[in-house]
């Protein structure tokens, strides 16, 4: 045989081969819906609207299981559904297919459940990677669907233990107009309650005209009358709580919704390998990580995680594998992340952070519990309202 036919020959096994190894590896198929949102009116120049939120945290993940693929002969593709503003959202998941039975949603919270509660859905395993109301993890909990964000509950709990060790035990607490604020006070009343401290007063925030123009006077006569410890302000919407610190009658620090913030991402965490992955994000996506891509990031390494661990692309078997003891996912937070086997949340530290430094990690020193620190934060087994 000639030089020539032995180099051609020589290339035909090569592509044989590479082809087998293809036809070998285990395909693991990830939808990832997410629905435009209206573009609010701007409420600070410093922030502008992020229109793709959560989405290049997926295709971040993507990146990452299929390096590891690479050794375990498997095969993650991503399938991204973008729903215009006033979008049909359902006919958006019913698209996605019987081949697909991983799903990652990031859509409000009206959404979650009406989407869990398709009949396309009941086969499937599906990721909420977007909101923090206790009600999805609690009594109105889907068998099939896992919570990624911390929830209000839990973010709560990790401020009220950080005020504990400081012994900030008295607390304002301000209510914005909002039925978000009206839970995330909830959550306040609650670990109030749970952590022994005192709300002194609570008023409502009732202001209609621009805060950013008034609050110089007002936010001195809003917060006259009562000594506390700190202003607990529940603003998610960010219309008025930006412009509490520094205008109060008494010098007194701000927490809750702004101010000290419990969150499960910020701009500011370098710890446990952060600032790499921090990194990593930025150049790809031109901005910092904002909490819904670290939670659609957290997702979709999830499914690579587990998969990996059981060796299959079966959704009962990674379902299986994520709620097991055995379950431990990286998460650059120092703990290995796990979910709860009760009502699908990602158990996790949270960060207390300023806007432009951390000051401390949840759950602090001291707080404990007979399973998992991590579950002192939020709604624990016997607490919780899942069935």
């Amino acid at each position: 045989m000639s030089q020539k036919n032995q180099y051609f020959l020589g290339l035909v096994l090569l592509f044989t081969v590479i082809n087998a190894i293809a036809a070998d590896k285990q395909s693991i198929k990830i939808a990832y819906i997410s629905q435009e949102r209206a573009v609010p009116a701007a409420l600070s120049n410093l922030d502008t609207f992020i229109q793709n939120k959560g989405q290049l945290g997926a295709e971040l993940a993507v990146g990452d299981n299929n390096t590891t693929g690479q050794f375990t002969q498997q095969q993650y593709e991503l399938k991204e559904i973008l729903v215009p503003v006033g979008g049909d959202i359902v006919q958006a998941f019913n698209s996605v297919g019987d081949d697909t039975g991983l799903v990652v949603l990031n859509v409000n919270p009206a959404q979650v459940n009406q989407l869990a509660d398709l009949p396309a859905a009941q086969n499937k395993l599906l990721f909420d990677a977007a909101t923090r109301d206790d009600e999805l993890r609690g009594a109105q909990c889907r068998h099939h669907v896992l919570h990624i964000l911390p929830s209000r509950a839990m973010r709560a709990d990790a401020l009220a233990q950080y005020m504990l060790i400081k012994r900030w035990r008295e607390w304002f607490l301000v209510i914005g107009q909002t039925t978000e604020d009206q839970l995330y006070a909830a959550a306040i009343k609650r670990a109030a309650k749970r952590y022994g401290m005192k709300l002194v007063a609570e008023k409502a925030w009732d202001n209609t005209y621009d805060a950013r123009r008034t609050a110089q006077s007002d936010v001195p006569q809003f917060t006259q009358g009562e000594d506390y410890d700190v202003l607990v302000v529940a603003d998610e919407q960010g219309l008025f709580g930006e412009y509490l610190d520094y205008r109060t009658w008494l010098p007194r620090p701000v927490i809750g919704t702004q101010g000290l913030i419990a969150t499960a991402w910020h701009r500011t965490h370098e710890q446990w390998g952060a600032v790499q992955l921090q990194n990593r994000f930025k150049e790809q996506a031109g901005r910092w990580m904002e909490e819904e891509d670290y939670a659609a990031y957290l997702a979709v390494r999830a499914i690579g995680e587990a998969s990996v661990r059981a060796k299959s692309n079966q959704v009962q078997a990674i379902k299986d594998y994520m709620l097991s003891d055995a379950f431990a996912l990286q998460g650059y937070k120092g703990r290995p992340l796990s979910f709860r086997s009760w009502d699908g949340q990602l158990r996790q530290p949270i960060l207390l952070a300023a806007p432009r430094s951390m000051v401390s990690v949840a759950p602090l020193d001291g707080f404990l519990h007979p399973n998992s620190e991590l579950d002192t934060l939020g709604y624990d087994q016997p607490e919780t309202a899942c069935k």
